[in-house]
């Protein structure tokens, strides 16, 4: 992020797990244009599942996470990029974080009561959003990338994003369809999730919305069938979904 001018900082963190184990954790928070009074924070969790609790073996051994994690990165990696390169640059400031420690929720083999907030998951977000890297820190708006990169990916309006920011979600759901995506940004109403953009909009009280693939809310399996599972390689990642995503997104921005 550096290389592509960003402004990066380092935020270390030693959060408790559900079961009370102690991280050494670190949110990576890059800047663009920070003098700008406009910002929008866009985000995604760089980390991956400790353990595999829906698969049918090695339950307790981490995944590679190439779709719950690393597909949101890459995204907004390459969004970077993009806007290093590009002659023309988006007018606003922008804030890409990517949180740590965000996926160590309780297996669903866990009876007890977690030792934390959100189930033991959102931990770097939650760290963040109470201790951002800038005090008062702000942004117009907020928007959460994550299982961005299977193939015939799914995007509904998650209800949380829907409650906070409909207008937010209204825009990038017209303009996916506008510039040619429509059939990943579905035009109905998904689950309500415990995701990074909710310690956002509780303690920064950014509407922040999340774009995260979710099945239709009849559908037992809520996410993408390697969730969680070690069949969560780059075998479950589509260039065309990532592709889909990372247009809409920069049309977003650059249309501020």
């Amino acid at each position: 992020m550096k290389q592509y001018g960003f402004a990066v900082t380092e935020q270390t963190f030693s959060p408790s797990t559900y079961d009370a184990k102690v991280l050494k954790a670190k949110n990576i928070i890059a800047s663009y244009n920070p003098q700008a009074t406009k910002r929008i924070l866009l985000a995604a969790h760089w980390d991956s599942r400790p353990f595999a609790d829906k698969d049918d073996e090695r339950k307790t051994e981490a995944i590679l996470g190439a779709n719950d994690g690393a597909s949101g990165v890459g995204v907004l990696i390459e969004f970077a990029r993009i806007i290093a390169t590009a002659s023309n640059k988006p007018a606003v400031g922008i804030d890409i974080v990517f949180f740590d420690a965000e996926d160590w929720g309780a297996p669903e083999s866990f009876t007890g009561t977690a030792n934390n907030d959100y189930g033991g998951y959102c931990l770097g977000s939650d760290y963040w959003s109470k201790n951002p890297h800038i005090p008062n820190y702000t942004a117009f708006y907020g928007i959460l990338l994550d299982m961005v990169g299977a193939p015939n990916a799914s995007f509904r309006k998650e209800a949380g994003s829907m409650q906070v920011a409909p207008n937010v979600v209204q825009n990038v759901w017209s303009t996916a369809k506008t510039i040619g995506f429509g059939q990943y940004f579905i035009d109905e109403e998904g689950a309500g999730l415990s995701d990074d953009h909710i310690p956002v909009i509780k303690n920064l009280k950014i509407p922040m919305i999340d774009i995260i693939h979710l099945t239709p809310v009849t559908n037992p399996k809520t996410f993408f069938d390697a969730h969680h599972t070690h069949d969560d390689t780059m075998k479950v990642i589509d260039k065309n979904t990532l592709k889909a995503v990372g247009q809409t997104l920069l049309q977003v921005i650059y249309q501020e």
